[in-house]
């Protein structure tokens, strides 16, 4: 029989940062995940990419996994140009404005992974367990217990679910969940540009959703995210690559040149999840178990390591009890009030510039025009967008 403090079930980028966080404070802890460990980076870029925010950077570099993230592949961006299509309003602002190094970083989901478990297999208080599945979870006032598909039983103080979108243990346990689709099919690939990006993370609104084009660390290569109706997903799914390469340069603008797709292109349904309870006798809920968001401001693992970092730092400081009830649910209000604000924000946005409405057309111009123009509201806005 296995025993640690923490059982944490999911092994994605947000688990991982859990289980270091725990671990650097000499708290036992295990994870499980059914998928295989992670493949070393290869030359190829990732599809699946994230806007780490400063915050989210910083907490990384408190566990010492920043460097290795740098040394395989990151790019800073310093710039960022968001434009509404079917309007005048554009805002764009820079890290000199903010008197910053940078904004943030585009990194491949992979490499963040990849550095996270290379610095938990040197931490003795971390067990690692790939390609393992759980079969039961039963819970006592004080303990959780965890049946493995092998019938090995593991015993811990607390059981954290890691595992996603459509967590099975919220599900298991009944946890009641507010859900929206958000009738979005968001289309990733990676696209190379006659010009180079000049580390600008940009977005222009169209009429069926956002167009983002986040830069790489090759100097015209870009990875793209386009949040538009499933039907022209669909359309631009089914697209030769020269008639795609004509599509995202017009809807881009023509902003870095010819565009030129360099991978397969991949899409999934977009949908607003938000757990009503992340708290179940002694079990939580983190990342996007708890919550899931719109990506056309690039929150949602942002907010996942928000989670992780809060759960750390409680977990860490309790003085008596280990998970005290107090403590969990200490993590569950103070997290779903930030969740709350962001999911709504999102929707906000999401609403304002969908569309061809003419009234929502000069709201967009006049709005973005105002932020541009206005410098304290700027700093506001900017700051809000990196994390800060």
């Amino acid at each position: 029989m296995k025993q640690a403090q923490v059982c944490i079930v999911g092994g994605g980028c947000v688990g991982l940062t859990l289980a270091l966080g725990l671990a650097k404070a000499d708290i036992s802890v295990f994870v499980l995940d059914g998928a295989p460990t992670q493949a070393l980076p290869t030359d190829e870029y990732g599809l699946r990419v994230s806007a780490l925010s400063i915050a989210s950077q910083t907490l990384l570099e408190q566990l010492n996994v920043w460097p290795e993230i740098i040394a395989q592949r990151a790019c800073a961006y310093t710039h960022m140009d968001v434009r509404d299509a079917d309007s005048f309003g554009k805002i764009a602002f820079d890290n000199e404005q903010l008197e910053l190094e940078h904004l943030g970083h585009i990194v491949e989901n992979d490499i963040i992974r990849y550095a996270l478990i290379k610095e938990l297999e040197q931490q003795s208080s971390a067990t690692l367990m790939f390609d393992t599945q759980y079969q039961q979870i039963h819970q006592s006032e004080s303990d959780v217990f965890i049946t493995l598909k092998s019938g090995e039983p593991i015993i811990a103080k607390l059981l954290v679910a890691a595992d996603g979108a459509n967590s099975a243990i919220r599900k298991q346990l009944n946890m009641a969940l507010s859900f929206k689709d958000y009738d979005h099919h968001a289309l990733v690939a990676t696209v190379k540009t006659k010009e180079p990006h000049a580390n600008t993370a940009r977005q222009v609104f169209l009429p069926t959703g956002p167009l983002a084009f986040l830069p790489l660390s090759d100097a015209n290569t870009h990875s793209i995210v386009w949040s538009t109706s499933p039907n022209h997903c669909d359309e631009l799914l089914a697209m030769d690559d020269n008639t795609f390469n004509k599509a995202v340069m017009a809807a881009i603008d023509g902003q870095c040149g010819l565009c030129e797709v360099q991978s397969k292109r991949v899409a999934f349904p977009l949908k607003m999840r938000y757990a009503q309870q992340w708290v179940s006798g002694k079990v939580v809920l983190i990342g996007d178990a708890a919550h899931t968001i719109h990506p056309l401001a690039g929150l949602g693992m942002n907010l996942g390591l928000k989670d992780a970092a809060y759960l750390i730092e409680l977990l860490t400081s309790d003085s008596k009890e280990f998970a005290s009830t107090r403590t969990l649910r200490d993590y569950e209000r103070t997290r779903k009030l930030d969740a709350q604000k962001h999911i709504a924000m999102m929707q906000g946005l999401k609403e304002l510039f969908e569309g061809a409405n003419p009234f929502k057309k000069l709201i967009r111009g006049v709005g973005l025009s105002l932020v541009d123009n206005l410098g304290p509201i700027k700093h506001l806005f900017a700051k809000e967008a990196i994390g800060k």
